[in-house]
Formats: C-alpha cells, sequence, structure tokens
C-alpha cells in the first residue's frame, strides 16, 4: 500500500472538482429538425390544406397506374398479394376530436415514411421499368409534393407547437429484394398510402378551416 502524505488527498480533490467545474456541460442545442428553421410563411396553414388535398386526389391513379405495369400476378390477385395490413406503414390514430397537435404529429408520421418508401419504390420501378414514364413522372410529383408537406409539417411543429422531436419509421428498405419482393412491397405501401391518405384528408380538414 503506497502511503500518501496528509494533506495531499484533500488538495487532488480539490483539484478534480475544480476540473469538473471548469469543464464545458452539454447546453440544450436544437434538434435537427428545428435547427435553422425560419418563422412559419403566413399561408403555411392553407399550403398544408392543399396539398394533402392534393396528394388525396391523386394517390388513387398513382396506385391504378403502379399496378398496372407489375403485370400478373399482382392485376389478378391484389387482395392477397398487395395485403396493406403487412406493411410498416404508421396508424394514423387521431379524429377529428383530437388535439391539433396530436394531428399534425400524426400525419409527420405518416409523410416521412411515405418519403422514405417513395424512394425505394421509385429507385426500383427506374431499374424494372425504365420505360413507364407515366409512372415514374407521377411518383417524382407525388415525391416533391410530399416534401413540400413534410417542410409545411415542420414548420408548424417547430414554431407553432414546439415540438422539437418526433419519432418514425421508415419501413424496410428493398436493396437485396427480389424481383417480386419489391413489386410487392411497393404495392402493399401504396395501397395503404391510398388509404392513409383519404383518412388524413377527413380528418384535418376541418381543424385546417378553423385555423
Amino acid at each position: 500500500m503506497k502511503f500518501i502524505p496528509a494533506g495531499v488527498v484533500p488538495l487532488l480533490l480539490m483539484i478534480h472538482c475544480k476540473l469538473v467545474v471548469g469543464k464545458a456541460l452539454p447546453v440544450n442545442t436544437p434538434s435537427p429538425m428545428c435547427e435553422n428553421m425560419n418563422l412559419c410563411k403566413p399561408n403555411v396553414v392553407e399550403q398544408t390544406r392543399k396539398l394533402v388535398v392534393l396528394l388525396n386526389a391523386t394517390a388513387p391513379d398513382l396506385f391504378s397506374i403502379y399496378l398496372d405495369c407489375q403485370g400478373d400476378p399482382f392485376s389478378s390477385h391484389l387482395d392477397e398479394l398487395c395485403n396493406a395490413t403487412t406493411t410498416d406503414f404508421p396508424a394514423f390514430q387521431v379524429n377529428r376530436t383530437s388535439h391539433k397537435k396530436e394531428i399534425m404529429v400524426a400525419l409527420y408520421k405518416v409523410f416521412a415514411f411515405l418519403n422514405a418508401s417513395l424512394g425505394n419504390i421509385t429507385r426500383d420501378q427506374e431499374e424494372l421499368n425504365p420505360t413507364a414514364k407515366e409512372l415514374l413522372e407521377r411518383l417524382h410529383n407525388t415525391t416533391k409534393t410530399t416534401r413540400g408537406l413534410i417542410s409545411n409539417l415542420t414548420c408548424l411543429l417547430c414554431n407553432k407547437y414546439n415540438v422539437s422531436q418526433v419519432d418514425v419509421t421508415y419501413g424496410k428498405s428493398s436493396k437485396g429484394m427480389n424481383v417480386f419482393k419489391k413489386k410487392q412491397q411497393g404495392c402493399q405501401v401504396l395501397r395503404r398510402y391510398v388509404q392513409v391518405v383519404s383518412q388524413a384528408v377527413h380528418v384535418l380538414l376541418p381543424h385546417l378551416s378553423q385555423a
């Protein structure tokens, strides 16, 4: 056992305490979601309404064209192969009586998932159906609209509802899947998207019209 002269231990403790006190402590930095977020545009609520309405109006045609481009057995065994309940698509568990903040958070989760899924689907279709110009164009347009909607929702959540973090899921990557699985995952996601965006419009519009 080493001998420590009297007075050394208190000195070491004092030095340690000074080092701890002098060390930079974590600060409440803004989350990546709200970092560099400016004030929302005056018409952000109206823009959000229009984007949700647009996505709802175009979703059925996107799914129909996607289905046609995949061919059999998808077009002839839709319910069996494109069961929308088997996807990781976030549930839209709000209704017209829910608080606006809850609705905005639910919307953000849905369209963050959709945005990532559209990236997978578009990449796969560019590989599997490179000549399907209408399908690819609709996928690109839906992605553009979705990103605009996410931007508006982010602004509202950060500036109006003081929400700086939302737990989101992004589903499964289609990389490494065989052709059939890629087509099936796209079919399942887009079918569920049609259902959820229709529900979103029904829940959202009364709230936005009151904003």
